[in-house]
């Protein structure tokens, strides 16, 4: 599956330092490797396609693109992984309620994705992977675990219709028995794991389980569902947490430097792929670092595609915003704070790229060295995107003060020691702002 087209990033003089980050199981920052010569590896879960981008979504994809900027800045190749949840319950349900076709919706929701993550100047991933392409990792991958003993088989419901012609072989399950550090990420107890384990898609209820938090690796066929050929496993589809730990693996090898995606991940999806990713690669830490953004709100409520309190990229910048003044708002946030979306929030970031604008076509401004020093040192201490804001805040604001307020002839980006364009590359190659 392709991505977007990747934004121009300009060349800044030097080189940034390395990048720590807040490691949820932790509870506490830890660096990410200073390894020059290996790549940086990230694995960001992506979008299930039924909805359109809110800003929930560009929330956590614009938050650790800065992560990839300030990896590359600081003179680190790049892994970057991303995946498409193409084929799940709740797109089939979707689908079902909308009377459309469930690929028609998953292709149309992907195309609009890429295209919001392009107009946003989001750097696309290396390697961006549909489920529904992955199948045929993820039917090798739990055959071997069925071999060695950390999945099992669980009789079909009699009576469905489901397994199709062979309902015999049943579906399989991971045994989270054989897995001691399962639960150690998410730290919660047994009572609550079992509560969201069932609130996302979890069936802790099923019978022949040998445990209820025990999830699904492989589906079998079910009348009116789509499936695929799984060989040994008999046809159906992949379980949505098995889904990551094989295109993980596959794409970025033994170790993943960073696991990311919003805190809603930690529980259930993080703690079990990283649980079927100690299966398939033999490592008990094949992740390094866990990062979670937080969760954005909208009208009292969290923006969730179940309570339908989306604000939508796509309708803010087809209503005339400045996608630019969008990645602001964003950016305004720490991206592991919890916030409420406000459009007094959109016109406080009209307000700042006009201002930002204005300052960097001056033909001349204060020295900007500083301020690359100051965005560089900000994104390094868990990608603080507000204290780097705010340091082009300052510079913006002494550069118009500087000149009476007034832009340079013909918007002109020149000046004394280029002040005014390094300003501009800066937010550009780091903030992701084109000015």
């Amino acid at each position: 599956m392709h991505a977007w087209t990747s934004p121009a990033l300009p060349d800044l003089p030097g080189s940034g330092a390395d990048v720590h980050l807040f490691d949820t199981p932790a509870g506490a920052l830890a660096p990410t490797r200073p390894v020059r010569d290996e790549p940086a590896t990230l694995y960001v879960c992506g979008i299930t396609p039924y909805d359109a981008t809110h800003l929930g979504h560009a929330n956590t994809y614009v938050a650790f693109d800065l992560l990839v900027r300030a990896w590359r800045d600081a003179g680190r190749e790049v892994k970057y992984v991303q995946n498409v949840t193409d084929v799940d319950d709740p797109l089939l349900e979707r689908a079902t309620a909308t009377g459309r076709d469930w690929r028609e919706l998953a292709d149309s929701q992907i195309d609009l994705f890429r295209s919001d993550m392009t107009t946003l100047r989001v750097v696309p991933p290396t390697h961006y992977v549909g489920a529904v392409e992955a199948i045929p990792l993820v039917v090798r991958r739990v055959e071997e675990m069925l071999d060695e003993g950390s999945a099992y088989r669980v009789p079909l419901p009699a009576g469905e219709g489901a397994g199709g012609d062979d309902p015999g072989l049943g579906d399989v399950y991971a045994d989270l028995s054989g897995d001691p550090l399962f639960g150690t990420g998410a730290d919660l107890p047994v009572d609550r794991m079992l509560a969201v384990f069932a609130e996302n898609g979890g069936d802790p209820e099923r019978q022949g389980k040998r445990q209820p938090l025990d999830p699904l690796l492989w589906r079998r066929s079910r009348p009116g569902e789509p499936d695929w050929d799984g060989a040994s496993l008999g046809t159906g589809r992949p379980g949505w947490h098995i889904e990551c730990a094989c295109i993980a693996r596959a794409y970025l090898g033994p170790l993943v430097e960073v696991q990311a995606g919003g805190r809603d991940l930690v529980f259930p999806h993080h703690e079990m792929s990283e649980s079927h990713l100690r299966a398939i690669t033999a490592q008990p830490a094949p992740v390094l670092l866990h990062a979670h953004g937080g969760m954005v709100a909208y009208e009292g409520e969290k923006m969730s595609k179940s309570l339908g309190n989306l604000v939508l990229v796509s309708r803010l910048v087809a209503e005339g915003t400045d996608p630019m003044a969008v990645r602001l708002v964003l950016l305004a946030h720490h991206y592991r704070a919890d916030w409420e979306y406000t459009d007094a929030a959109l016109t406080e970031a009209t307000g700042r790229l006009e201002r930002w604008r204005a300052a960097m076509g001056l033909p001349s401004g204060p020295e900007a060295d500083t301020l690359l020093a100051r965005v560089r040192a900000a994104l390094a201490d868990d990608l603080d995107a507000p204290t780097a804001l705010a340091a082009v805040d300052e510079w913006a604001a002494r550069a118009l003060e500087a000149s009476g307020g007034r832009p340079g002839p013909d918007g002109a980006v020149t000046g004394s020691g280029g002040a005014p364009d390094l300003a501009r590359r800066t937010v550009d190659a780091l903030l992701g702002v084109a000015v």
